[in-house]
């Protein structure tokens, strides 16, 4: 048997053809076009999943159901999307209007949920019962997985981990809150901490490297410049590193997962990042003596997306 996995961006449908150990057949993309109705944007995804299944010369015979990624919160047991911001959707009958086209089970979830199934699966933290996936990008996305499955809540927002506040009165977040995890530990979160120290190093390899030019700084920039020993950067990736740390810390004492695995732009810092958060992250645990979750980086890459949406349907 064989599952269709569709990652729905905002910009960008992926759909694949997937095994049932997550090895990827086929795979085809289109874009969003997110400014359409929602019945437009569904078709499309209907449609390409014929496709890549007619590139693998299979039959939809062959699928035993399609598992779909959306970046926004979802209802797994009534297939409603109702929020998701990035595609301005609202109370989206998603399964509904997917069965006018594909007589298939479907099956929705977050996208960072799919994402960390897929590395329980074939990633990083296969192997494991219990694991935690964070990615770090403009936001914070989050996974959990117990027991093998993934979890989200009774009401399909348990794994919104970047929404954790981990400082009171702290930094206004997008969300209408202040102080959340992803306002310490996103791309966007590095950025800003540039910024702010910036005023105290005139000289930074940062601004060297864009030219003087504030708003083109991104976070790469930052953990080059870091790399490279710039006091600038060093004090602002320092910055991130406990934020970043602060809000894994809590899902130790929460959770107690086997592995925390790190995706996203900014895990693309590799084992500089991964070795400043290890270093760090000992000093806040309560249980000095006993072992705690393995932090890890991801795997899976862009692929993730697709293979947890897919392993969705083998559930």
């Amino acid at each position: 048997m064989v599952y269709l996995g569709v990652d729905l961006g905002g910009t960008g449908i992926k759909v694949g053809l997937v095994t049932e150990k997550g090895e990827i057949l086929a795979k085809g993309s289109t874009p969003t076009l997110r400014e359409r109705p929602y019945q437009a944007i569904i078709e499309d995804i209907a449609n390409l999943c014929k496709r890549v299944v007619r590139d693998a010369k299979m039959d939809m015979a062959d699928v035993g159901a399609i598992g779909v990624g959306v970046p926004g919160i979802c209802d797994p047991n009534t297939g409603i999307i109702p929020f998701c911001t990035n595609l301005g959707w609202h109370k989206v009958p998603f399964v509904e209007e997917m069965h006018k086209h594909i007589d298939k089970p479907v099956i929705v979830d977050n996208d960072a949920t799919v994402a960390g199934f897929a590395e329980s699966i074939a990633g990083v933290s296969a192997g494991s019962s219990s694991s935690v996936f964070l990615t770090l990008g403009t936001g914070v996305g989050g996974a959990i997985i117990i027991n093998g499955k993934p979890y989200s809540g009774a009401h399909g927002v348990g794994s919104e981990l970047g929404h954790m506040i981990i400082r009171v009165d702290g930094d206004p977040c997008n969300c209408g809150n202040a102080g959340c995890f992803e306002r310490y530990a996103s791309a966007t979160a590095i950025i800003r901490m540039a910024k702010e120290v910036l005023p105290a190093y005139p000289n930074s390899r940062i601004l060297t490297r864009v030219g003087g030019d504030q708003s083109r700084i991104n976070a790469k920039t930052v953990i080059d410049c870091a790399k490279e020993g710039d006091p600038a950067a060093l004090a602002a990736f320092g910055q991130y590193v406990k934020g970043l740390a602060t809000g894994i810390v809590n899902i130790i004492h929460t959770l107690d997962p086997e592995v925390i695995a790190l995706g996203g732009g900014v895990s693309m810092a590799g084992d500089f990042l991964l070795d400043a958060v290890r270093r760090e992250i000992p000093k806040m645990v309560m249980y000095k003596t006993m072992p705690f979750a393995r932090i890890e980086l991801a795997q899976l890459g862009a692929d993730a997306g697709i293979i947890g949406a897919a392993l969705l349907g083998k559930q």
